[in-house]
C-alpha cells in the first residue's frame, strides 16, 4: 500500500491527534471544527400511544429539560444553532439596521450576566440595593415556585390573584416558540459554525423563558416537573455594575470564553437517544449487537481521567461530615469515643486522621480542603459543621440533626451542588441534646423539624456548587448562593475557608520551610496556597453585588445589576488546638484553629482579662518556644502544653475540659472595648477565610451570592477567576454537561418524579465519598510529637490489624452517622455506582481485598468500632455484578479486576470454611452477620444459654457465596482452562454446604434448620448430641437461605464437558447429598437448565407464602426484616431468670443491642430486599411462567416469580415516589417536606424504613445503600403504578423480563423461545448482564 496519507473524503472531518484536548475533540463532535457537517437526522422508533407526550425540545436551563417527552418527528433535525436575534422576543431583538457586527459578538449574558458597554445594545436595568422592591412570597427550589403538571405529581393551581400579566404567553407556548424561532433560525442560517454571541442569547432566551423569580408574575404559571433540572437554575442571580470582580471596567486581557455551540435542550436530546442499556429493555435489530459508542461530554472526562491523562478525581467531596468522636480520633483509656472527642472541642482541637466541614472538597489526599462556615447572628459558635448527637446523647443512638440535600454530582465530580437549610433562629443545640437524652427507646426520636426552626419560613437556604473547568481539573469555580425565605430582612455572614489537613504536630519536629504549607495573602482578595506535594494554588476571594429582592430583574432579560457591592476580609490562622481554651495550658501558636469564630462572634471570646489588656503576641514572641509539656498525663493531641495548674502539681487531660471551651456568660460583648487580635495580622498561615457580611437580605427570597475561584492560575492567566460573566458561564456549561450525563438514564416512559429520585439518590452516593486515613502503627503506638496513649487502649480495639494503612478515598454509608467504611456496605454501593462510574465502583471492591487491607489470614476488615466483626460474605456476588454493568452499559471487559478479586477471595473463602464452621460440618456460625439485633441473643458474643448457634442466615450467605464463586470461575474458564477445576470444586462444596442445612446429630440422626411444620428456615442452638432447639421467629435469617441459588445454562454445560462430567458423577454417586436439600440437579427446567439452590420447589412455595403475605413480611413498601405475625405471638424465651425475647417492631429499635441505632426486627432494609428480588428472579430463569404464586397471599391474584419481583420493586419505589396527594412515604407524614415548596421536590434517604408507614428512619443520609432506589427505578420504573393505588395484575414477563439482570450464570437470550444451544460460556448466557 502506498504510504501517501489519504485525504479525507467529503463530508469527513481530518481525525483528531491523540493529545488533542477534550474541548477540541468535542468541538469536533458538535461539528465546530473541520468542514460543515451534514445535519443530523433523528428518527426513532415509534413509542406506545399511551407512553408519548407532546413536548417539544427544552431550551438550556428550562425546567423539567429531562421530562418526559415523546422521539422527535422522524423529520425533526438538528441543525445550527440560530443567530442571537432570531432568539430573542419580537420586542427585544435589536433590528439589523442598528446591531453592528461587535454589537452581536458581545450579546452574551447568559444567566443575566453583565458585560462590558455593548454600542447598540440595550443597557442593563441597573438596580439599587437599597431599594424597596415589591416582594412576592412565592417562590421555587432557589427563587422561583415550582409546579407540578405531570399526572403523578402533586399540583399546585395558579392562585386567582396572580399578577401575571394576560397577555404573557404559557409556559408550554413560551416553549414551543422558542423552539420554533430556534428551528426557523437554524433553517435560515444552515452553517454549522456557531459563535459565542449565539450561544450565550440562546442560553439567555431559555432562562428568560425558564427563569425563577423574576418578578413577572411568570413563577406562578411555571412547570417545572423535575427538579433535578430545575434545581440547577437559580433566579437571576445579581452582579456588580462594573462587570468584573476587581476591575472599573473591562480587562483587555480576559477574553470571553469559546463554547460550543451545543445547549441543554439539544445535548439532552441527543443524549436521549443514546440511553445506557436499561435491565430488561433487549435491543432490536442493529443495535443489539454493536454498543453504542456515544458518549456525553462527562464521559470523555472519564476516560481522560481512567488513562491517567487528566486528574479529574483529585478535587472532589472527600471532606468528612463528623470526625469528632470517631474511633481514628480516640486516644482514650476506655474506648469512649463519644466522650473522648466530643462535638464541643471540635472547633478547637486540631484532628489527627481527617477533617470535616460544611458542604466541602479537598483533594483525593486530604491535604488541602474548603469548606464554608456561617453565621445567622445569634448562634454562639460558627455553622462549619454539622451537628448531631451521639451514641450516649440520642435514643436511638447517634443521629445528625441538620437538613441538608445532596442535589447533584457527576462522576468526576466537575459539577456538585449541595443545599443546606440554616435556621436563622439561634441553633438549639441544648434543646437537641436535652430532648434526646429524656426520651427512651419507646419514642421517636427528637429531630431539628419537631422545633421552631423552620416556624415561619425562618431560614437560609444555603445552595453551594462547585464547577470544574472544561479543560482544568485544577481549576475550580465555586458559588454559594443563600436565599433568605423568611418574612423580614436578615443578615448574614459567609466564610468560606480554605485549609491544610494538621501534618505538621505529630512528628518529633515541627516541620519549616517548604516541608510547612502555608497560606497568605499576596494581593486584595487573593489567597496563595503552597504545599510540597500540591503545589500552588489560588483561591479568587471576589467582591459580591450585594443582596437584591426577590423580584428584581432587568430590562427585558437583561444582566441584573446592583450598585453596591461586598468586599470579603481576608482572615488567617493556623489550623493548631487552642490548648488554652480547652485545657488551660499555652498554646503552640497565637493565632489557632477557632480564632475565626473569636474573630466574627463577640460572644465567643473569652473573658477579657480584669487587668489592664496585654498587647496581643506577637508571632515571634511565643511561636517558637518549646512548650513545658507533661507527657505522662496528657493524651491525644493534648501535648504541646504547659499550664499554670500543671507547674503547680495539679493534673489534666485531653478528656477533661478545663479552659473556656464553650462560649459563656462572661464571654466579651459587643459593647466592650476588645483590643484583642484573634487572626494573624501578618494574613498568613495553615488556616485561611474570607469573611462576607450581607445585611439587611430582602425577605421572602432576597439573594446573596458569593463567587470564588480555586484554581492554579493567576487573574491574568484564568479569564473566569474575575469575571463573572465567564464564571457563571462554567457553572452553567458545567450543568449542562451533568443534565447531558444523566439523560442518558431516562427511559421515555419514567416519569419526571422517578427521574428526580434517581438522579438525587446516585448524586448523593457520589457525594458520600470521603478521604479515609487510618495507619493502625501510627495509631495504636501514638506519634513521636504526642504523649504515648494510655497503655490499656491497645486492648480495646483493632489491635490484631497491624498491617492496616489506608489512605484512600473510599464511599461512606452517611459521612455523618457513619463516617467509615463497612465492608459489605460497600459491596452494595458499588451496584448503583458501577451504573454511572464502574472505575471507581471496581476500585472500591479490589482495594478490600488488598494487602494493607484484608488480613493475612484472609479476614476482611468490617468497620473500624471493630474491623474483626463479621460481615455477610457478599463481595464475591457484588464484583461480578459489577463486572455485568460494565460489559453490558460500556462494552467494556475487565478480566484482570475479576480475576485479581477471585485470586484474594479465594483466600477469603478458605478463612470463612475454617474460622466461621467450628464443627466441620459446614454449619455456619457467623456472629451477628450485619444484622444487628435480629435474634433475640447477640449472636457475637457467647449464648447465655450455652452451646452453639447454628445459623440458617450464616449457612445461607455461605451457599450464595459458594454459588458467586462459582459463576466467577466459570466466567475465567472461558480464558483460562485451570479455572474449570476451580469451578467444579465450588460446585461440590455448594453441596455439602447446602446438606448441612439439614445436618447430623451424631447417633441421633439427621436434625434440619428446615421446619417441616412452619414451613420456614430457623436458627437453632445445639449443646451436644439429641440436645438441639430451634429458635421458631419468622424473620430475615429463614428468607435468607432464597439468596443462595443459580441457573446453569446448557450451553455452559457443553462449553465445559470436564465440568459437566464432574457435576454427572456427583449427582450420580452422591444422590443422598444432590436430591436431599437442593432442586433436583437430574431434571432440566425452563431451556433444559439446571437449577443449583437451598430451596426444593416445595419449599420455595412455602417460604414464598408467608413472604409474600401482608399479615406477615410483604408491606406495602417492600419486604420486612421480621414478620408481622409477632406483633401478635411475640416470642419469648427465659434463661436463668433473665427473659430474652423478640417482637414486632415496625420503626426504631426498643432495644439497646449494638447501640440500638438500627432495627431488624420488623423495618424495611433495600440492600436485603434487594438480594430477593435477584433471587426470585433467578428462579423465574429456571422455573419459568407455570410457576406461579399468590401475590399478596390470599388475594387470588397469581403472578410468576418475574412478576411477583417486579412488585416488590415497586414497593420499594413507592417509599420515595409522592402520591396522587403529594405525600411521600419516606417523609414520614410531615406537611412541610411533603408539600413546602422549598423542601417537597428534595428527598432523604434513610438507612431503613417503617416497616408499616414507610417513613423514613435511622441515618438521614444512607445513599449509600439505599441508593439501590436508583436501580431499581432504572429497571422498573417506567412500570410502576402510584404509591397507594391498585395494581393492575399482569400474566406475562415480556414486559421486561427479556433478560434478568444479577442472576449468575444466565443467558441474555433466555427469556427468549430460541434455541439456547450456542457455543457460549456461562457469563456470555447470563440475564445478569446488567
Amino acid at each position: 500500500m502506498s504510504d501517501t496519507p489519504t485525504a479525507p473524503r467529503s463530508g469527513q472531518s481530518t481525525p483528531m491527534p491523540p493529545g488533542a484536548s477534550l474541548a477540541e475533540r468535542r468541538a469536533e463532535s458538535d461539528g465546530t471544527s473541520g468542514p460543515p457537517t451534514p445535519a443530523l437526522s433523528i428518527s426513532l422508533p415509534t413509542q406506545p400511544a399511551e407512553l408519548q407526550k407532546t413536548v417539544v425540545p427544552r431550551m438550556a436551563g428550562a425546567p423539567s429539560i429531562n421530562a418526559t417527552a415523546a422521539n422527535p418527528p422522524p423529520d425533526f433535525t438538528l441543525k445550527p444553532a440560530p443567530s442571537s436575534e432570531s432568539l430573542l422576543p419580537q420586542a427585544a431583538a435589536p433590528s439589523a439596521a442598528s446591531a453592528s457586527p461587535s454589537a452581536a459578538s458581545s450579546t452574551g449574558r447568559a444567566l443575566g450576566r453583565s458585560t462590558s458597554s455593548a454600542t447598540g445594545q440595550r443597557k442593563p436595568k441597573h438596580v439599587s440595593s437599597k431599594q424597596n422592591l415589591r416582594r412576592s412570597s412565592e417562590a421555587g427550589y432557589e427563587g422561583g415556585v415550582e409546579r407540578h403538571g405531570q399526572a403523578n405529581d402533586f399540583v399546585d393551581e395558579p392562585e386567582e390573584d396572580s399578577d401575571d400579566d394576560p397577555r404573557q404567553p404559557s409556559h408550554a407556548q413560551q416553549q414551543k416558540q422558542a423552539a420554533s424561532q430556534s428551528q426557523h433560525a437554524r433553517d435560515e442560517s444552515g452553517s454549522s459554525t456557531g459563535t459565542q454571541s449565539t450561544i450565550h442569547a440562546s442560553i439567555k432566551h431559555a432562562l428568560k423563558y425558564a427563569g425563577a423569580g423574576n418578578g413577572n408574575g411568570d413563577s406562578s404559571t411555571r412547570r417545572n416537573r423535575n427538579p433535578s433540572m430545575q434545581s440547577h437554575s437559580h433566579q437571576r442571580l445579581p452582579h456588580s455594575r462594573q462587570g468584573s470582580f476587581h476591575h472599573s471596567g473591562p480587562n483587555p486581557m480576559m477574553k470571553p470564553l469559546q463554547r460550543t455551540s451545543s445547549t441543554t435542550s439539544m445535548r439532552s436530546v441527543e443524549a436521549n437517544n443514546h440511553p445506557f442499556p436499561t435491565p430488561g429493555h433487549k435491543a432490536a435489530g442493529a443495535s443489539a449487537s454493536s454498543h453504542d459508542d456515544w458518549k456525553s461530554v462527562e464521559e470523555k472526562r472519564l476516560d481522560e481521567d481512567e488513562r491517567k491523562e487528566k486528574h479529574w478525581k483529585r478535587w472532589g467531596p472527600y471532606v468528612s461530615e463528623r470526625q469528632w468522636a470517631t474511633v481514628r480520633e480516640d486516644y482514650s483509656a476506655n474506648g469512649d469515643a463519644w466522650t473522648h472527642f466530643p462535638h464541643e472541642h471540635a472547633r478547637s482541637r486540631a484532628y489527627r486522621w481527617g477533617e470535616d466541614g460544611l458542604g466541602g472538597i479537598s483533594d483525593n489526599h486530604g491535604k488541602m480542603c474548603f469548606s464554608v462556615a456561617l453565621w445567622n447572628g445569634v448562634d454562639p459558635i460558627l455553622k462549619e459543621r454539622m451537628f448531631g448527637v451521639t451514641g450516649h446523647q440520642g435514643n436511638h443512638g447517634e443521629d445528625v440533626k441538620e437538613m441538608y440535600y445532596y442535589l447533584d454530582s457527576t462522576p468526576t465530580h466537575s459539577y456538585m451542588k449541595f443545599l443546606y437549610k440554616y435556621p436563622q433562629r439561634e441553633y438549639p443545640y441544648e434543646q437537641l441534646v436535652r430532648e434526646s437524652n429524656n426520651r427512651d427507646r419507646t419514642v421517636g426520636e427528637f429531630e431539628i423539624t419537631d422545633t421552631d426552626m423552620f416556624d415561619d419560613d425562618r431560614y437560609w437556604d444555603i445552595f453551594i456548587e462547585y464547577a470544574k473547568d472544561e479543560d482544568n481539573a485544577e481549576g475550580i469555580s465555586i458559588r454559594i448562593t443563600a436565599y433568605n425565605r423568611g418574612p423580614e430582612p436578615a443578615t448574614l455572614h459567609i466564610l468560606p475557608q480554605l485549609w491544610f489537613r494538621n501534618t505538621w504536630s505529630w512528628p518529633k519536629d515541627r516541620p519549616t520551610g517548604a516541608a510547612m504549607p502555608s497560606l497568605s495573602q499576596i494581593s486584595e482578595g487573593v489567597i496563595q496556597s503552597d504545599h510540597e506535594h500540591l503545589g500552588r494554588y489560588y483561591l479568587h476571594c471576589n467582591s459580591s453585588p450585594a443582596p437584591v429582592d426577590p423580584t428584581a430583574q432587568g430590562e427585558d432579560g437583561e444582566a441584573l445589576l446592583v450598585d453596591d457591592t461586598v468586599t470579603p476580609e481576608l482572615v488567617f490562622t493556623e489550623n493548631d488546638t487552642n490548648f488554652e481554651r480547652l485545657y488551660g495550658g499555652n498554646n503552640v501558636t497565637p493565632y489557632t484553629k477557632d480564632a475565626f469564630h473569636d474573630h466574627v462572634i463577640p460572644g465567643h471570646r473569652p473573658p477579657l482579662p480584669k487587668k489592664d489588656n496585654p498587647a496581643t503576641p506577637k508571632p515571634e514572641d511565643d511561636a517558637n518556644k518549646p512548650p513545658k509539656v507533661k507527657k505522662d498525663k496528657l493524651n491525644g493531641d493534648a501535648a504541646s502544653v504547659s499550664s499554670s495548674s500543671e507547674e503547680e502539681g495539679e493534673e489534666y487531660d485531653s478528656d477533661t475540659t478545663t479552659g473556656t471551651s464553650t462560649p459563656t456568660d462572661h464571654a466579651t460583648t459587643e459593647e466592650e472595648a476588645d483590643p484583642r487580635i484573634f487572626v494573624n495580622p501578618e494574613k498568613k498561615g495553615t488556616k485561611a477565610g474570607a469573611h462576607y457580611v450581607f445585611h439587611n437580605v430582602p425577605a421572602n427570597g432576597g439573594c446573596a451570592v458569593v463567587r470564588l475561584k480555586l484554581t492554579t492560575k493567576t487573574a491574568d492567566e484564568d479569564p473566569a477567576a474575575n469575571d463573572e460573566e465567564n464564571f457563571d458561564m462554567v457553572v452553567e456549561e458545567r450543568r449542562m454537561d451533568s443534565d447531558e450525563f444523566y439523560s442518558r438514564f431516562n427511559s421515555g416512559a419514567l416519569s419526571d418524579d422517578l427521574r428526580n429520585i434517581m438522579r438525587q439518590a446516585l448524586s448523593g452516593m457520589l457525594w458520600t465519598k470521603q478521604f479515609y486515613m487510618f495507619i493502625q502503627k501510627e495509631w495504636i503506638e501514638g506519634d513521636p510529637g504526642q504523649p504515648p496513649p494510655p497503655p490499656e487502649r491497645k486492648f480495646i480495639r483493632n489491635m490484631d490489624w497491624k498491617h492496616m494503612y489506608i489512605e484512600d478515598v473510599l464511599s461512606m454509608p452517611d459521612k455523618w452517622e457513619y463516617p467509615f467504611f463497612a465492608i459489605w456496605d460497600s459491596a452494595f454501593h458499588c451496584i448503583p455506582l458501577a451504573m454511572i462510574d464502574p472505575s471507581y465502583a471496581k476500585k472500591q471492591l479490589d482495594i478490600m481485598t488488598r494487602e494493607w487491607y484484608m488480613k493475612p489470614d484472609g479476614a476482611l476488615p468490617a468497620y473500624e468500632w471493630n474491623f474483626s466483626d463479621v460481615n455477610p460474605p457478599v463481595h464475591a456476588w457484588a464484583t461480578f455484578r459489577v463486572f455485568k454493568i460494565e460489559r453490558k452499559m460500556h462494552g467494556r471487559e475487565d478480566l484482570h479486576f475479576l480475576e485479581r478479586v477471585f485470586q484474594k477471595l479465594l483466600i477469603n473463602f478458605t478463612w470463612w470454611v475454617n474460622r466461621k464452621d467450628a464443627s466441620g460440618e459446614n454449619v455456619f456460625e457467623g456472629g451477628f452477620l450485619g444484622l444487628d439485633n435480629i435474634s433475640p441473643f447477640n449472636r457475637s458474643e457467647k449464648l447465655p444459654t450455652g452451646g452453639t448457634m447454628r445459623q440458617a442466615d450464616g449457612t445461607g450467605w455461605m451457599g450464595f457465596y459458594c454459588l458467586s464463586m462459582l459463576n466467577i470461575a466459570l466466567e475465567l474458564a472461558k480464558h483460562n482452562p485451570v479455572y474449570e477445576d476451580i469451578a467444579s470444586k465450588f460446585f461440590e462444596h455448594f453441596l455439602f454446604i447446602s446438606d448441612a442445612m439439614t445436618y447430623h446429630d451424631g447417633e441421633q440422626g439427621e436434625v434440619s434448620l428446615w421446619n417441616d411444620e412452619e414451613g420456614f428456615y430457623f436458627d437453632a442452638i445445639t449443646w451436644g448430641p439429641g440436645a438441639v432447639k430451634q429458635l421458631p421467629i419468622r424473620s430475615l435469617v429463614g428468607l435468607i437461605p432464597l439468596y443462595a441459588t443459580l441457573t446453569l445454562e446448557p450451553s455452559t454445560l457443553k462449553k465445559f464437558p470436564g465440568f459437566k462430567k464432574r457435576m454427572e458423577w456427583f449427582i450420580e454417586n452422591r444422590s443422598q447429598i444432590s436430591k436431599r436439600n437442593i432442586a433436583n440437579m437430574s431434571l432440566g427446567g425452563k431451556g433444559d437448565r439446571r437449577l443449583l439452590a437451598l430451596a426444593s420447589e416445595d419449599r420455595l412455595r412455602r417460604i414464598l407464602e408467608r413472604m409474600l403475605d401482608e399479615d406477615e413480611f410483604l408491606s406495602d413498601y417492600g419486604i420486612r426484616s421480621l414478620s408481622k405475625h409477632h406483633k401478635e405471638h411475640p416470642w419469648s424465651m427465659d434463661v436463668n431468670g433473665e427473659e430474652f425475647s423478640v417482637q414486632y417492631w415496625p420503626g426504631d429499635s426498643m432495644s439497646g443491642m449494638f447501640g440500638g441505632n438500627s432495627n431488624w426486627r420488623g423495618p424495611i432494609w433495600l440492600a436485603t430486599t434487594f438480594l430477593l428480588i435477584e433471587s426470585l428472579q433467578r428462579f423465574y430463569q429456571y422455573h419459568g411462567s407455570k410457576f406461579k404464586v399468590e401475590c399478596p397471599t390470599g388475594s387470588g391474584d397469581e403472578m410468576n416469580l418475574a412478576n411477583v419481583a417486579d412488585e416488590i420493586q415497586h414497593r420499594i419505589i413507592h417509599i420515595f415516589a409522592r402520591d396522587h396527594e403529594g405525600n411521600r412515604a419516606c417523609n414520614g407524614g410531615s406537611e412541610m417536606l411533603n408539600k413546602d415548596p422549598h423542601f417537597r421536590d428534595y428527598v432523604p434517604f434513610h438507612e431503613f424504613f417503617h416497616a408499616d408507614s414507610g417513613k423514613g428512619l435511622g441515618a438521614s443520609h444512607q445513599t449509600g445503600w439505599t441508593g439501590l432506589v436508583a436501580y431499581f427505578i432504572w429497571q422498573t420504573g417506567s412500570s410502576a403504578r402510584l404509591p397507594r393505588t391498585p395494581r393492575t395484575p399482569r400474566s406475562a414477563a415480556a414486559h421486561y423480563f427479556d433478560e434478568i439482570p444479577a442472576t449468575p450464570g444466565g443467558s441474555e437470550y433466555e427469556f427468549s423461545d430460541a434455541p439456547l444451544w450456542g457455543d457460549m460460556s456461562a457469563s456470555e448466557m447470563s440475564p445478569e448482564d446488567l
